[in-house]
């Protein structure tokens, strides 16, 4: 996001409104962690509709994220915020503010001694604020939330899930596909999310489609095609960025396709949570465990696939792990943010 030049007057009030906002959003994430719901009513118009949804999907994410980590067999450990303003607009008693966050959100294993993991998410904000003889509360926010999931619809995890599964052999030689490479450019350009490189800054050679209907697709043809940094895997007319992306470079479904019929992707299983985690006698580890770093996973929501994320690695305990854009997210467990109604496109980029 690009930072806009403020009057001086606008750049006064910006820097008296950073101790309520930088409070705001430290409360919003203890909240993950402690589920105190009264603990941030203080900073909402609870007597309009705008500031009561605003409050309420508040709730809403830190009940998902709490039943998430329950079903894991997970704690939350800290939830940290760090937010910069990107717009900043004030006028009477009411402020239009645009903001990102950079979230590091650390969890630990309730039954294994293993070292607190962490993961990042960034998201943009939009918010009106409404001044009041108390102070500043919210009238209305949006922002674009990978936790904005239903928490009863979360799956159990299967026995023995996850786990550190077998290395797969390395290939013997490298191929076309720079595999390596390609994990470092999807940690260097996962844009806002705590951990992420090129401060936190999307790769500027592309265009960012995140209000064009998101631009999760044009990040994972990236991390493939990227010939400077990323995989290195040839362009062709049908995929390919040349001045901006074709439709099978920035579209989930045409590039889902594009991947199968030009051979550059197999498919190693699809299915909801519970069948690609199961044991099975084709994939005694489940078949999560056959993706390796590089690979992708599509999320098929009704019958279309609706979002594309790049495998990084594993945390400690083998919980395979994921970068994406829109919502940006930073070795994040790559079923976080999804429920039993998900399923799951396991890809295996081929070298």
């Amino acid at each position: 996001m690009n930072t806009y030049a403020l009057s001086p007057e606008q750049d006064d009030d910006k820097e008296k409104m950073m101790p309520f906002l930088k409070q705001l959003y430290q409360d919003r994430n203890s909240l993950l962690i402690h589920q105190e719901p009264k603990s941030i009513e203080k900073y909402y118009a609870l007597s309009e509709a705008g500031g009561r949804h605003a409050y309420q999907m508040e709730l809403k994410r830190a009940a998902y994220i709490h039943a998430w980590i329950e079903k894991r067999g997970l704690r939350l450990v800290a939830a940290e915020p760090r937010i910069r303003i990107a717009r900043f607009k004030a006028s009477g008693d009411q402020a239009v503010i645009s903001l990102v966050q950079s979230a590091k959100i650390s969890y630990s294993y309730k039954t294994l001694s293993v070292p607190p993991q962490s993961f990042g998410l960034g998201t943009r904000h939009a918010l009106i604020l409404k001044k009041t003889s108390d102070g500043w509360i919210i009238k209305k926010e949006w922002y674009l939330d990978p936790l904005e999931e239903n928490p009863d619809l979360i799956p159990d995890s299967p026995s023995g899930f996850p786990h550190l599964s077998p290395e797969p052999e390395a290939p013997k030689k490298e191929g076309r596909y720079k595999r390596e490479r390609a994990v470092a450019y999807a940690n260097k350009y996962a844009g806002l999310a705590w951990g992420a490189g090129n401060n936190n800054r999307y790769n500027r050679n592309y265009r960012d489609y995140t209000s064009l209907g998101g631009d999760c697709t044009n990040f994972a043809s990236q991390v493939l095609g990227d010939k400077k940094e990323g995989g290195g895997l040839p362009m062709s007319g049908i995929w390919g960025y040349r001045g901006g992306g074709s439709q099978a470079w920035v579209q989930t479904d045409a590039f889902q396709r594009f991947l199968f019929y030009s051979g550059y992707g197999r498919l190693i299983a699809k299915g909801t949570f519970e069948e690609i985690t199961r044991s099975s006698d084709k994939h005694p580890h489940g078949a999560i465990a056959k993706l390796q770093p590089g690979d992708l996973i599509g999320y098929e929501l009704k019958g279309d696939t609706d979002h594309f994320s790049i495998v990084v690695g594993q945390d400690a305990n083998g919980y395979p792990l994921v970068n994406s854009h829109t919502a940006d997210r930073y070795r994040v467990p790559f079923d976080l943010g999804w429920d039993q109604t998900t399923k799951y496109i396991l890809i295996h980029v081929r070298d």
